[in-house]
């Protein structure tokens, strides 16, 4: 036998081995419509298909401990198939009082200690890996990596580095082009398919573990990327830290546990995208017991405009008079919150002294008096320099603490929120992130923790424009709350935006402002605007304070990625609706057959008018009874809205 043919043979003794040990695993969701196809060869691949179209192919999934890589030539076990079909009451229900979570699962347990995890339902699917080991591992990298049988179009917010504020405007992208050299994206991302199909990828339950980050294979797909475990800081400011030194793992962690899930939301209609529960459905339970102490609600924010009042008899700014002014503004309109921003204090590094024009206890007081709360701003390398503070807030009566500047999400960074939000409960306070990454399951164990940042929202001025922000609902808010800030009344049409402190502007028509209150979930809504101005405006205010930041149930009644979205939540007997569009003007038209039957309801709603193309501050309140069997024609005009209570 020559050495040719011996060379061939060992090829296809190799190629037959392959083959004869590779084993083909499918998993589907309840609906039988969404497969997962598992392939374990020397490897552990997956497929997604919705309706036998093949949308994701060739991806693969592995996790490295040192020189073990999990995933590589994995050994099955055992397989465990099962489903989950429950329906929760949701703590604090930014979308739905109730959620259903309804799946079918799927548990690959593997020689070596580890297994992966699946679950398929309707409208999506979601893998983790699974590890059952004594002591402690360091996970050194883990491979998320999909690939696209077609060339997708991908929205997707890039940054320069791990350190970022979460504040870029979407990019625009088809994933065929999409190189390695290019800019990282953070998560959410959402993949616009050559077919009907959008899929949105995230993650969820996701603790002592770093954020995953994406950025393009060159070959049509995506992989991820972690920031390492930081272990030496330096001095960088009252709001920053260096990083000296990095360890050669992205998690240093326990051995035994669940790692976060990898979730893709895939729609066939776009309002979907907007509808889903999926980081809910996917994380880890309630660990407060008794959350009744929680109160959600709006906030009057001063640092949006600088404290800049006038038609008053004192001096405006950060002291005793401006404040208290917030306090009667916040009390006239039902507005349960004021928050008293970077300004408050003497030093931002010292969360035990206010500045000397302000006398705090009065003022907690003064409000308290007037049913209205005080939210205290601080950075968060003051509170973690401080952390006694959250009893000292307590006592004086803070009813919850905005926390700015992490600008990270390494797992040392992923581990400072979850301290964060343990603490702040053990003293029945609520957390608002700013200068944070999106959220992703830390708000179903913790519900104190009412909203996240992240988000390119209106504290950005001029650079924030209805353009980018009508991809924010199937994208960030997609994913849970955000801290958007809406609430201009010196509304402008984006080239007319010429917003400074003094004179604060948002991009949009008037009626877009007032539907962002409806549109955008969050625990805790910003009024951003200068109280002048919510008194000049009073019927605009009177709808804005009006609309719930809680809800009793969520529909989307009409939307298309990019270009508009129509949504319509109750709480009780009434239902809010919102409408946005882009800069395109159009005529939409949706119906009422949510509404009971048979029965007659009065409808208030703010519209575009006739000249708010040009001018944004133009609009029309207009009421009408209406019935279930009735048809609305909303006419928006470019980066416009439309809001309306029916009652």
């Amino acid at each position: 036998m020559n050495r040719l043919t011996i060379i061939l043979l060992a090829v296809y003794a190799l190629a037959y081995n392959h083959t004869a040990y590779a084993k083909n695993i499918r998993v589907s969701s309840p609906d039988g419509t969404l497969k997962v196809n598992i392939e374990l060869t020397d490897h552990i691949a997956y497929s997604v298909s919705a309706d036998e179209q093949v949308l994701l192919e060739r991806c693969s999934l592995s996790l490295s401990l040192g020189n073990e890589v999990l995933g590589v030539n994995p050994r099955l076990r055992s397989t465990k198939r099962g489903t989950i079909d429950e329906t929760v009451n949701r703590e604090i229900p930014l979308k739905n009082a109730q959620v259903r979570n309804h799946c079918n699962t799927l548990l690959l347990t593997m020689a070596g200690d580890y297994a992966v995890e699946f679950r398929v339902f309707n409208n999506g699917m979601a893998y983790r890996f699974i590890t059952s080991r004594k002591g402690e591992i360091d996970v050194t990298d883990e491979a998320f990596a999909i690939h696209f049988p077609n060339s997708y179009t991908a929205h997707v917010s890039q940054s320069n580095g791990f350190k970022t504020s979460y504040e870029y405007p979407y990019t625009h992208l088809k994933t065929d082009r999409y190189r390695p050299e290019d800019r990282m994206t953070y998560l959410p991302v959402l993949l616009e398919t050559d077919k009907k199909y959008k899929i949105l990828i995230s993650e969820a339950d996701l603790y002592d573990y770093p954020c995953m980050f994406l950025r393009g294979t060159g070959d049509n797909g995506m992989k991820s990327l972690f920031p390492r475990c930081p272990l030496e800081f330096g001095d960088d400011g009252d709001r920053s830290v260096k990083i000296l030194k990095e360890a050669d793992y992205i998690a240093h962690t326990a051995g035994q546990r669940s790692f976060p899930w990898r979730f893709f939301v895939i729609s066939r209609e776009d309002k979907e995208l907007v509808e889903n529960e999926m980081v809910y459905n996917l994380s880890a339970p309630c660990e407060i017991e008794d959350c009744s102490w929680i109160k959600p609600g709006q906030v009057s924010w001063e640092w949006w405009h600088d404290a800049r009042l006038y038609g008053v008899d004192f001096r405006s700014g950060y002291n005793m008079d401006s404040y208290k002014y917030y306090i009667d503004f916040a009390s006239t309109f039902g507005i349960p919150y004021i928050i008293m921003d970077e300004g408050w204090a003497k030093s931002t590094r010292d969360p035990f002294t206010p500045n000397p024009t302000i006398d705090l206890k009065k003022l907690i007081q003064y409000g308290q008096e007037r049913n209205v709360k005080v939210i205290l701003w601080l950075t968060w390398l003051t509170v973690e320099n401080n952390f006694s503070l959250f009893r000292t807030f307590a006592e004086w009566g803070v009813a919850g603490v905005k926390i700015d500047f992490m600008d990270r999400s390494d797992q040392w960074m992923v581990n400072y929120y979850e301290r964060v939000a343990r603490e702040a409960a053990k003293y029945h306070l609520f957390v608002d992130f700013h200068g944070a990454f999106k959220p992703a399951g830390l708000e179903r164990r913790f519900p104190n923790v009412l909203s996240y940042e992240g988000v390119l929202g209106m504290e950005q001025g001029g650079n924030c424009k209805p353009a980018n922000s009508i991809y924010l609902p199937f994208i960030r808010n997609a994913v849970g709350p955000m801290d958007f800030t809406p609430g201009s009344m010196l509304s402008a049409q984006p080239e007319d935006n010429r917003s400074t402190r003094a004179n604060a502007m948002g991009s949009g028509t008037r009626a877009y402002q007032m539907a962002l209150f409806v549109m955008f979930e969050s625990g805790l809504q910003m009024l951003a605007d200068n109280p002048v101005y919510y008194y000049r405006e009073r019927p605009c205010t009177e709808f804005i304070s009006s609309v719930p930041v809680v809800w009793d149930e969520t529909r989307v009644l009409d939307a298309k990625v990019g270009e508009y979205v129509v949504t319509a939540r109750r709480s009780g007997n009434r239902w809010f609706i919102g409408a946005i569009t882009n800069n395109n003007g159009r005529e939409l038209e949706i119906d009422l057959s949510f509404l009971p039957d048979g029965q007659t309801r009065h409808l208030i709603y703010f519209e575009d008018g006739i000249n708010a193309d040009r001018q944004a501050m133009d609009y029309k309140k207009r009421e009408k009874d209406v019935r279930s069997s009735d048809k609305l024609k909303l006419k928006l005009v470019r980066n416009g809205g439309w809001a309306g209570i029916i009652q």
